[in-house]
């Protein structure tokens, strides 16, 4: 029953993942489109649909909006324990970080405790945090017509936008395997999350020698 838990526990997790990076990716696309100045000329995806940018872009806002509540809700102890091993650091997490830069390449990790390595730890704190300012400045943009609150939005949702981009995209390359030091990891967020042991031994050295 415990392993049932478990694996419904994981396939729920999978499901509001790929909620969020869809729903999160067309925003990006939609957002970078008209923050560039190119409102006047429909992306791919709105030639596509029918819809302007704007519309896209507002209507995968509310759909991110409903899938971090359905998540907040129904996945409330994993997000809960994501944030409780997001929060865990160690004096040799500076050695992880200090080998880092090479291992990508190599595969070289250094040794490290936890379900996350350091460098995935402060990735999901600042992307659950920028996603939350992304929402909230979101929604008040479209419920505030103008006024000081309005103001504050468009700030907020400007710069959310711009730090959380490049943490995005670092995360895309670095879970689709491509490099070197991550080779396999895309199975642990796809096929079921049949991750390889060598993969994760290489990769979550303490995870996995506690989940043995």
């Amino acid at each position: 029953m415990a392993t049932e838990r478990v694996r419904r526990h994981s396939a729920r997790a999978r499901w509001l993942h790929a909620g969020v990076y869809a729903t999160t990716l067309v925003l990006l696309a939609t957002g970078w489109w008209l923050t560039l100045g190119q409102e006047g000329r429909p992306s791919p995806l709105s030639a596509a649909t029918g819809w302007s940018d704007a519309e896209i872009h507002t209507a995968a806002g509310w759909a991110l909006a409903a899938v971090a509540v359905v998540g907040a809700v129904i996945g409330r102890h994993g997000l809960g324990a994501l944030v409780a091993d997001s929060l865990r650091f160690a004096k040799s997490d500076a050695a992880w970080f200090r080998r880092w830069p090479a291992a990508v390449f190599t595969g070289r990790f250094a040794h490290h405790e936890g379900r996350y390595d350091p460098g995935q730890r402060i990735a999901n704190l600042a992307i659950l945090v920028l996603l939350a300012l992304l929402i909230a400045s979101g929604v008040g943009l479209a419920v505030v017509s103008g006024g000081p609150v309005f103001v504050w939005c468009v700030m907020i949702h400007r710069w959310s936008t711009y730090l959380i981009t490049p943490l995005l995209l670092g995360h895309i390359v670095i879970a689709s395997g491509v490099l070197p030091g991550y080779r396999g990891v895309w199975r642990s967020m796809h096929l079921g999350g049949r991750l390889k042991r060598s993969d994760a031994e290489r990769v979550w050295p303490g995870w996995t020698r506690r989940s043995r």
